[in-house]
């Protein structure tokens, strides 16, 4: 099963993360967590020239990037964990790049997509799960983690509400649930392993 968590920047993806990767190692999975950009070695890299580089990185080069990181993590990291029967996690997919380098740097956001579907051959998630929050709350809480921003968290509150009306558009797909993140994290989690153990069960 492969399972992504997709949402603006501050909305807790990490939070739940942790909590359900340890509910399916409890319940005897095995578990690859992962992210993008920077799940492998030379995603670390394209992860450090989109993130941290000095200067600016043109919206397209930058949307190239991110699939040129996906391309390589699915061929050589999710692929085979899910032949293998392991539960993929990842904080971050595609769908990051539809909201982010689509809608919010205001790309084409269909063009987008299909750069990011050919670069995983098609790979779509079995669950999705889009942490929502408004934008300026979401900022309010990053700007409570006290670690300098990187490139992207450093951009305005309108870049962030593009980004989070695009995942709204996307979420009518069967394989997203959508969840309020301005919940507890024990009652998100709960809606999470909700969903998570009915694919299970399956």
């Amino acid at each position: 099963m492969f399972i992504t968590f997709e949402g603006i920047d501050g909305v807790g993806k990490s939070t739940q993360l942790d909590m359900l990767e340890r509910f399916l190692v409890d319940n005897g999975k095995q578990v690859l967590r992962t992210l993008e950009p920077g799940g492998t070695e030379l995603g670390q890299e394209i992860r450090h020239l989109l993130l941290h580089r000095k200067g600016d990185v043109s919206a397209r080069s930058e949307a190239l990037l991110y699939a040129a990181d996906r391309a390589h993590h699915v061929a050589t990291k999710i692929r085979p964990a899910l032949e293998a029967g392991k539960v993929v996690l990842s904080d971050r997919y595609f769908d990051s790049s539809v909201a982010y380098q689509g809608a919010a740097r205001e790309l084409d956001v269909d063009e987008v997509r299909n750069i990011s579907l050919w670069a995983v051959d098609n790979l779509l998630p079995d669950l999705t799960v889009l942490l929502d929050l408004p934008a300026d709350e979401a900022m309010r809480r990053r700007g409570n983690k006290g670690t300098e921003p990187d490139r992207l968290e450093r951009e305005q509150v309108e870049f962030f509400e593009r980004a989070r009306n695009e995942y709204l558009k996307m979420s009518n797909q069967p394989r997203f649930l959508v969840v309020d993140a301005s919940l507890s994290p024990d009652e998100i989690h709960q809606q999470v392993i909700g969903r998570v153990s009915a694919l299970l069960d399956q």
